[in-house]
């Protein structure tokens, strides 16, 4: 369908909308003192942070670049992150340079872990940003409270359940249509009364290839799927019990490898049980547990033309899995007035499995029998608290303790497409005890304005890509593998006052042994050599920040800037850290009335010289140097009352041709051009996104 159809369609849904703004049920005009429709005009860039070093984002609000279809484009406005792609879905998140594990993503406040031995399925590949109702990043090892190993930072969707003061139901939905095939629905009901409640929510995100600012076809098409189910108990205004189920699926074309996305299923299903003011000294008591299961499949047939290649001969499959099952508890408890302490433990578990097949014709992976190769275990006890001091000055401090483990139930370790090794850690079975923490000082130096500085500490178990799909320098195995220790100091400023709203945040650390990825290592094999990849472990230190401002210069005119910059070193190679991002600033500038606004978004992103080529994170190597870019976006809203509201958009207006420095390596797939160096992103796009609620 071309994109002018798309409007047209979006045209015949808002006209009966508009001419009910017009007159009211009697034909009446508005009332003159009408309530004014407030606009929410297009998101170009992460409103500054109001609480130290967090950000909250509505994943519903439309958004430039196009708006999210996954969990990782959900926080590309974020000053500090960025998207590693290797298609038009499912890329990864990095914040601040870190990737993998070091980032926690948590959703509705469980964990998912992906399946794939090559990263086609971060968690962020299972979260459909439109299902939820916020979502907050923390920066830095800065808290204790949401699981272990993020040293980076975490990433928090979340849904808000609220008890029904009387009988009612409340229904949204939005439907967004683009360039290259771009199609999105959301359908998201709410009912209860003060008992209790229900909620559903359904969501569809499909793209066809996309093409690049030269015309050129990028394998990239994709089509996801996701339904939720609550059942919520509210009996009186301090109490929650709540169960919670979702079943998504997908598929989804990749450009960078040989394989594509053939399956991305997750089943999920949870408890929470919240009850509040128990006491004078207990504020609240929190209890979760759930079980998350996804089982995805790749192939090289399904969502590409077969070709016949001296690797892959026939059509090839693998059909990894990975059961999750979790719980948590708090306790909030208030000894003093002045004094707020968060008490618990959680813990998580996981299985991993895989079974494939290299002649799925003759030798069907559906047949075999899954395979278990790794177990993972972690339980943590932490305590976090804020003790005020002044009226402006206060601590926040936190401890936790990790107890974590592995087993490696591998026999053997593939050692390239058709080779295998005897496992030299087959049965073993590894436990580190890692503990963490940080304290913060925070000053009101003056009304809207705070400053802060914090020290944290954090250690993270290596996570399965690095034990279980790479090799150690000296054996076939990395599962020796050492965890990471972060010492990270975080500190900067807050403002809002009047039109002005601004935040800037520096950070520098020092990690010992950073868990390094390497390809293209030789190794000994037989008579000759080969080449492999390897995890090690190496010291490094990187630093940097961010800084963002919102300023309503003049009535109805509006301002956006921010600014993200980071540099690491690997200290034991003496070279620069691999997989960092250029310095990146945002430009917005947008003026707005109650009921229609206009904005335009310009993306300056610097040269990048310092790389460390083949080596990186458990998502992809530097592939060497990159040149700057810059892009220019413009966007409209349009809102005709407080039910409706249409926004637009053209993004990459210029029709550049650009890749990110982060970025995955093309790789040749039959029926498109020859791959570049980087997986390109889109060209000129237009894009249009509807939101209604009755």
């Amino acid at each position: 369908m071309k994109f002018s159809k798309h409007l047209s369609v979006l045209s015949a849904l808002l006209l009966p909308v508009a001419a009910g703004r017009a007159a009211d049920a009697t034909g009446a005009p508005p009332a003159e003192d009408e309530a004014p429709v407030v606009l929410a005009p297009v998101v170009v860039t992460a409103q500054p942070s109001e609480q130290v070093l967090t950000v909250t984002l509505d994943p519903r609000a439309a958004a430039q670049p196009m708006p999210a279809q996954d969990g990782a484009e959900a926080l590309r406005a974020v000053p500090g992150f960025n998207v590693i792609r290797k298609g038009g879905t499912d890329g990864d998140p990095v914040l601040r340079g870190m990737a993998g594990s070091r980032l926690g993503i948590l959703v509705d406040g469980e964990q998912i872990l992906g399946g794939c031995g090559h990263r086609m399925d971060p968690p962020t590949a299972y979260v459909f940003p439109s299902a939820y109702d916020r979502v907050t990043v923390l920066k830095g090892p800065q808290s204790v409270l949401h699981g272990p190993g993020n040293s980076a930072g975490v990433v928090l969707f979340e849904r808000t359940p609220e008890r029904f003061v009387e009988p009612a139901a409340d229904v949204r939905g939005s439907l967004t249509l683009g360039s290259f095939g771009r199609n999105d629905q959301l359908i998201d009901l709410r009912a209860g009364a003060p008992l209790g409640y229900v909620e559903f929510a359904a969501t569809r995100t499909a793209a066809d290839d996309y093409e690049d600012g030269a015309g050129r076809a990028i394998h990239s098409g994709y089509e996801r799927w996701s339904t939720h189910a609550a059942l919520g108990w509210t009996p009186d205004d301090h109490t929650l019990i709540e169960l919670t189920g979702t079943v998504s699926d997908g598929e989804a074309a990749y450009a960078d490898r040989m394989m594509d996305g053939a399956q991305f299923t997750r089943e999920n299903l949870g408890l929470r049980v919240r009850r509040e003011r128990i006491s004078d000294l207990v504020e609240e008591l929190e209890f979760s547990v759930y079980v998350n299961a996804v089982d995805h499949v790749m192939d090289n047939y399904s969502l590409r033309s077969f070709t016949p290649t001296m690797m892959m001969p026939a059509p090839s499959a693998s059909n990894p899995d990975r059961f999750t099952y979790g719980g948590r508890v708090a306790l909030t408890l208030m000894p003093a007035d002045a004094l707020r302490v968060t008490v618990g433990a959680d813990h998580q578990a996981n299985r991993h499995r895989i079974r494939s097949t290299s002649n799925q014709p003759v030798d069907p992976y559906q047949a075999k029998p899954r395979v278990r190769d790794a177990d993972f275990d972690t339980t943590g006890l932490f305590v976090e608290g804020t003790r005020v001091l002044t009226e402006r000055q206060r601590i926040v401090a936190g401890a936790r303790v990790d107890f974590a483990g592995a087993e490696d139930h591998r026999a053997t370790v593939a050692t390239g497409m058709m080779g295998s090794a005897p496992n030299p850690t087959a049965g073993a079975r590894r436990d580190d005890t890692l503990p963490g923490g940080f304290v913060r000082y925070e000053h009101d130096v003056a009304a809207g304005t705070t400053a802060f500085i914090g020290v944290g500490h954090a250690r993270r178990f290596p996570d399965y890509w690095e034990l279980f799909s790479k090799e150690s320098a000296a054996t076939v195995s990395a599962f020796d593998t050492n965890p990471e220790r972060t010492t990270q100091v975080d500190f900067g400023v807050t403002h809002r006052a009047g039109s002005l709203t601004a935040s800037v945040s520096f950070f520098a650390n020092r990690i010992d042994d950073y868990i390094l990825i390497e390809s293209g290592v030789v190794k000994p094999a037989g008579m000759g050599t080969r080449t492999a990849t390897i995890a090690r472990n190496v010291d490094a230190t990187t630093w940097g920040g961010e800084a963002s401002l919102a300023w309503e210069f003049a009535d109805g005119w509006r301002a956006d800037f921010s600014l993200a910059s980071v540099r690491g070193v690997n200290e034991t190679d003496s070279r620069p850290l691999a997989q960092q991002p250029p310095l990146e600033g945002r430009i917005g500038l947008g003026y707005a009335t109650p009921v229609w606004s206009v904005g335009s978004l310009v993306r300056l992103v610097a040269r990048q010289d310092r790389v460390a080529v083949n080596q990186g994170n458990i998502v992809g190597q530097d592939l060497g140097e990159t040149a700057g870019f810059a892009v220019v976006s413009l966007n409209a809203a349009w809102k005709p009352n407080d039910r409706c509201q249409l926004s637009v958009g053209v993004d990459n207006l210029l029709d550049k041709t650009y890749a990110e420095h982060l970025s995955r390596g093309g790789s040749t797939v039959a029926g498109f051009p020859a791959p570049t160096t980087r997986v390109n992103e889109p060209g000129r796009s237009f894009w249009a996104k509807l939101d209604v609620s009755f």
